[in-house]
Parts: C-alpha cells; sequence; structure tokens
C-alpha cells in the first residue's frame, strides 16, 4: 500500500460554541460524501471545577476504485468545556464554552488491498502503472480530495460563526 499525504490542517476555537453540533455537522458532511466514519477514540476528563477535556479521534474511508481510497484522520482536543446559556436572536440557548482544535489530515492511498506488494516483480508495475499509465486520474482524485478538504473546513468554520465561535 502507498500513501500520498494531500492536506493537513488544523481548525482552531476559543470561546463559545456548540460541542454537539460541531460534532453532528462534521459527522454528517462525511457520510454524506460518502465515507465510512469510525471512532477510534473517544476518552472524556472532568478536571477541576467540572470543566471537561476530550480527546476524539476519527478515520473516515471512501473506496474510490479497487485501488484507491480516499482516508481521513480527525483527532478533536477540548479542554475548559463548560456549558453555559447564551442569547441568541433573544433566545437563550444551551452552547459550551472552552478551547477546541481538530487536525484534520487526509491521504489518498494506491493498492490499499496491497495486491501489488506480494511479489517485488507486481510493486514493480504497480509503480509503472502510477507513473506512466495513471498520472492524470491521480491528478484527478488528489484534486477532488483537496477542494473536499477545503469545503469541510469552511463548512466547520460557518457553523462555528453562525453559533458564536470565532
Amino acid at each position: 500500500m502507498e500513501k500520498d499525504r494531500l492536506f493537513e490542517t488544523k481548525i482552531k476555537n476559543k470561546g463559545v460554541f456548540d460541542f454537539k453540533g460541531v460534532y453532528k455537522v462534521l459527522y454528517e458532511w462525511l457520510v454524506d460524501q460518502g465515507y465510512d466514519v469510525n471512532e477510534k477514540g473517544y476518552k472524556e476528563n472532568i478536571g477541576a471545577g467540572g470543566a471537561k477535556e476530550i480527546e476524539i479521534e476519527w478515520r473516515a474511508f471512501r473506496k474510490i476504485s479497487d485501488y484507491f481510497r480516499d482516508v481521513l484522520e480527525l483527532r478533536w482536543q477540548i479542554l475548559g468545556m463548560t456549558n453555559v446559556e447564551v442569547e441568541i436572536d433573544g433566545v437563550k440557548q444551551k452552547m459550551n464554552k472552552g478551547q477546541f482544535e481538530i487536525r484534520i489530515k487526509s491521504v489518498l492511498e494506491k493498492d490499499y488491498e496491497s495486491r501489488w506488494e506480494n511479489k517485488p516483480f507486481f510493486k514493480f508495475l504497480r509503480t509503472l502503472y502510477d507513473k506512466y499509465l495513471i498520472p492524470a486520474r491521480i491528478e484527478q482524485y488528489e484534486g477532488k480530495l483537496l477542494a473536499e478538504m477545503d469545503e469541510l473546513v469552511a463548512q466547520c468554520k460557518a457553523y462555528l460563526s453562525l453559533t458564536g465561535g470565532h
């Protein structure tokens, strides 16, 4: 299996936000784009004064073909999260306050089932295939994945700005 890391970024927020809302928006966006989302880890600790610290790790997979798939890794870290009540357009709503960061990495995996890895000759053929027969297809898939990652970040930031985050 060969991996091409294409995209890596962070979304940071400090202040008021809707944790459950951000979680739902990102999860639903990934599912809508055809990803299978696996929550590999979820840790929650309650610190001094009742503030929560949460760590979440997601891995999302989307098969493009028998040879290609997109893999996303999202790592959440929420620090000092408390519940607050805020008024938005004259209506009181329950929100959260604290800081969080989401690190997002995307990878285009080639030969993700390692079908071409078993024998050196097949590995050599895979290199020729990638380099000379399908470079335009690889560029197309990479371009699509990069555009989607920009959209994912934009969706998250738009949701945060609507709910009071910055």
